[in-house]
């Protein structure tokens, strides 16, 4: 039998030598990483709460607005002081969601990993962080931008948590459709940030982002339709058959793609914005389009809601892309 071998260990207070392997972690960089993922354990879960996919796409809204309010670049400082405070926003009426809708986020199988849900967050811990979030957001934007924005914001907190979460979310299949004004506001926040004041084109793009908002939603409604109607939340896709909702969502995306012309003129865009415009509603319309006609006709294929729900998010992206790029086209 071949003898077997060991490698030498070098004694606990010893110095371990080229010739054993690596060196021993020096105690206080084990310290400072046990230090910093203890810190990590606690920070994580509260981010989280916030939301942050969610606040990305609140922000992509933001900027081309700015752009086009000041027909260029604003001060990079003014842009990043608006996005921090619309960033910390969005993250206090995030939380404060959480906070309120922990009992339905328990039985949403979407939902119930939640912190608030699983209880890694106290109701009183949650309910502190989204006001203070609040608090500061809206102080940032009285000081550093201007009285105008921030009172915008207060208004789209109020929206999100007392409209929507508070009273619409579960008392009417309209929720999303009034509720959703809140994710709207951030055009006017970012035009009154420029101009201190809310201008047409703003109220445009207002327009655009809450027509969008019901064809964007009810997709991901149809996805976790069983979810819903578990949690008493009465989504149109709960209550209503998927034909109807595909009808309503045609009509809100013609809405939605009129709004988007209308800036043409209103804002003075370039025949290259009003190509892509039409070109992407008339994409998106489609998308709409093919799930109503397999939503009559199941022969056709599968629903494919979450394709819809894909593409809207596609649809608000390029559609921000081609704003910023007409803003400095030199015709």
């Amino acid at each position: 039998m071949r003898p077997t071998t060991s490698l030498p260990v070098a004694d606990a207070g010893a110095s371990a030598s080229p010739h054993q392997g690596a060196p021993a972690r020096p105690a206080g960089a084990a310290e400072r990483a046990g230090a910093w993922a203890r810190v990590r354990g606690v920070v994580a879960p509260y981010v989280v709460l916030t939301k942050p996919r969610v606040i990305e796409l609140l922000l992509v809204t933001t900027i081309p607005t700015m752009l086009l309010a000041e027909g260029g670049w604003p001060s990079l400082g003014l842009v990043l002081a608006t996005l921090v405070g619309g960033a910390l926003a969005a993250g206090s009426a995030n939380v404060l969601n959480c906070y309120i809708d922990r009992d339905i986020d328990q039985v949403m199988n979407r939902t119930r990993r939640r912190p608030t849900a699983t209880g890694e967050i106290s109701p009183r811990a949650a309910l502190t962080f989204g006001l203070v979030l609040g608090a500061v957001s809206l102080t940032w934007l009285w000081l550093v931008v201007n009285p105008v924005s921030s009172l915008l914001t207060a208004g789209a907190i109020l929206i999100y948590v007392v409209g929507y979460t508070m009273i619409l979310k579960r008392r009417t299949p309209q929720n999303i459709v009034w509720g959703g004004a809140a994710g709207c506001m951030p055009v006017l926040i970012g035009w009154s940030a420029v101009t201190g004041s809310v201008g047409w084109p703003a109220v445009l793009l207002f327009g655009v982002i809450f027509f969008w908002t019901p064809p964007h939603y009810w997709p991901l409604s149809m996805k976790f339709r069983n979810d819903y109607a578990a949690a008493g939340v009465p989504m149109l896709p709960v209550v209503a058959k998927d034909t109807k909702v595909a009808r309503e969502m045609i009509g809100y995306t013609l809405a939605m793609i009129a709004c988007s012309l209308l800036l043409v003129p209103a804002a003075g865009m370039t025949w290259v914005y009003a190509v892509v415009a039409t070109a992407l509603g008339a994409w998106f319309l489609w998308a709409c389009i093919t799930l109503l006609r397999r939503a009559e006709d199941p022969a056709r294929g599968k629903l494919r809601a979450m394709s819809v729900f894909h593409a809207s998010i596609t649809y608000l992206t390029l559609l921000s892309v081609a704003i910023s790029v007409d803003v400095f086209l030199p015709f």
